[in-house]
């Protein structure tokens, strides 16, 4: 436990990784607050799933209801404005020159930890929760445990305040990320991924696979697929 007089704020975005980093947040914190992100993401679906998702957990899972606080949205546009990401723009998906993905947005996860813990502290706050992973990343220098270290430091020296970023899921892949997401919620916190969270890049929510709704080709969509085929041990849909 991280102590049951503190409270968290949870960088949540709707897809399947920050909904298994709010559970974790919400077993071992007082108290959680949320914050998504508007920042011109194509797969704007899933704005439109977190609070579904929300209303999911209140709904489903009376120990965490009263732990589960305000949800804050906060516009980061600047991002689609400077552009050259298959996220924000209409950019195939790939593989740039650099060896990076065309799917990185520069400065995202950097920005969207400078807006959490600025919102933490006006909260007092000083624990972030985020779903960075560096196991099965998909090529994101922003989502490395070095980077979000150094992070950690910087708004700790800006803010002068003692913050703490989370991130449960930096040694974790897909496959044992949805086995942390069955032993925080169980069953119902599966289905609740199964339906809900949108992970697929492009915010696919037509087509129903056995792991969830997606295009089914895209990286992420393939990421979500192959871990949980994975969890499950047999081939999946």
């Amino acid at each position: 436990m991280y102590g049951i007089a503190r409270n968290a704020v949870v960088l949540f975005s709707g897809g399947q990784d920050s909904t298994t980093c709010l559970a974790w947040a919400l077993t071992n914190f007082a108290a959680v607050e949320t914050v998504g992100f508007a920042y011109g993401q194509r797969h704007e679906a899933e704005l439109d799933a977190r609070p579904r998702i929300l209303d999911g957990i209140r709904a489903q899972f009376p120990q965490w209801r009263g732990k589960l606080g305000p949800d804050h949205l906060l516009p980061l546009e600047v991002l689609r404005e400077i552009g050259g990401s298959a996220l924000t723009g209409d950019i195939a998906i790939g593989i740039r020159a650099d060896g990076l993905p065309t799917t990185f947005v520069p400065g995202r996860n950097l920005m969207f930890l400078g807006a959490a813990a600025a919102l933490a502290y006006r909260r007092g706050i000083a624990d972030l929760v985020g779903g960075m992973c560096e196991t099965d990343y998909s090529g994101y220098p922003d989502c490395r445990d070095e980077t979000i270290k150094a992070m950690q430091r910087a708004l700790s020296l800006g803010l002068a305040k003692d913050f703490t970023i989370h991130t449960p899921l930096m040694s974790l892949d897909k496959a044992e990320t949805w086995r942390l997401a069955g032993r925080l919620g169980g069953e119902r916190l599966l289905e609740l991924i199964l339906e809900e969270t949108v992970t697929c890049y492009l915010g696919d929510r037509e087509h129903r696979h056995d792991w969830g709704y997606g295009c089914g080709d895209c990286p992420a969509c393939r990421l979500r697929a192959g871990g949980y085929e994975r969890y499950l041990g047999a081939p999946v849909k």
